[in-house]
């Protein structure tokens, strides 16, 4: 008999960075499997038309949407006193809020295309601020609610980037321009790794769990020429597919991973098995 099936029915989940890729991915899935699902991202602009397609598809009475800065301690504060105050818990906080460097046909003319010895401070303090100490602020403020109940699991979002260096050449496409993936992404999430096992450790004797996974490569409308350096670089031969994260989020977020602390789980299409 399985004591700890892979079921998150009525668990309360926290999705920072809820509005993007991964979070509205991952946020459906959660409702669709039973979940209480609370949706926040900075995003304000976005806020009306989230919550109107996720009113379509579930009740409101089992989601709340909601405007969060995760560099701000009163905002990240607030929204985990939301969270509480509608459904009365915090079981489980997805860090999944970041900064990061798109190479899909929307975010391409965003991209800062500075070599490294030449890439702006103000923006690698900015992902800073971001992607590590928002990430701690967004912590400290579930930790303070799960303390109190005497419960909870962290879910930490990493990148292949946290753990091995870019292979440049996956931006190389051929017409001379010079693209590269920047220090700031990878500086400022190379910390998730660690920072999963300290609060693993530190919180193991308060009932707090803390894992993370590292996701790479999900397909969003990529150039043909992305596609084709990213198939050549990876063992599995293609992206992500944006499905394929649910069910080890879903797995995370569920007692079936009871025993599991610290662990660092990878999504990647065997990237970094290489």
């Amino acid at each position: 008999m399985n004591n700890n099936p892979v079921n998150i029915q009525d668990e309360v989940i926290l999705v920072t960075g809820a509005f993007g890729l991964i979070g509205k991915q991952i946020s459906k899935a959660f409702l669709q499997n039973g979940a209480k699902v609370v949706l926040a991202d900075i995003n304000v602009n976005a806020l009306n038309a989230i919550q109107d397609e996720f009113a379509e598809l579930f009740s409101t009475d089992n989601f709340l949407v909601t405007q969060l800065d995760i560099t701000d301690e009163q905002s990240a504060a607030s929204v985990v006193q939301q969270t509480a105050d509608k459904f009365g818990k915090l079981d489980v906080l997805i860090n999944n809020a970041a900064i990061d460097a798109k190479f899909d046909k929307d975010g391409m003319s965003k991209v800062n295309q500075s070599r490294f010895e030449n890439y702006p401070v103000d923006l690698l303090r900015r992902s800073v601020d971001v992607n590590l100490t928002g990430t701690v602020i967004m912590t400290q403020a579930a930790c303070k609610q799960m303390l109190t109940q005497g419960f909870g699991n962290i879910i930490n979002v990493a990148s292949t980037y946290s753990v091995v260096a870019p292979n440049q050449n996956l931006y190389d496409f051929g017409n001379g321009i010079e693209n590269f993936k920047p220090i700031d992404y990878i500086a400022s999430k190379s910390f998730i790794p660690n920072f999963t096992r300290y609060i693993a450790t530190f919180y193991a004797v308060n009932n707090i769990r803390c894992n993370a996974i590292v996701p790479h490569g999900v397909y969003n409308n990529h150039d043909q020429k992305f596609l084709d350096n990213f198939s050549k670089m990876s063992p599995m031969g293609r992206m992500c597919n944006r499905e394929e994260l649910e069910g080890p989020f879903i797995f995370l977020a569920s007692k079936a991973s009871s025993y599991m602390t610290g662990s660092v789980m990878m999504v990647d299409g065997g990237w970094t098995a290489w």
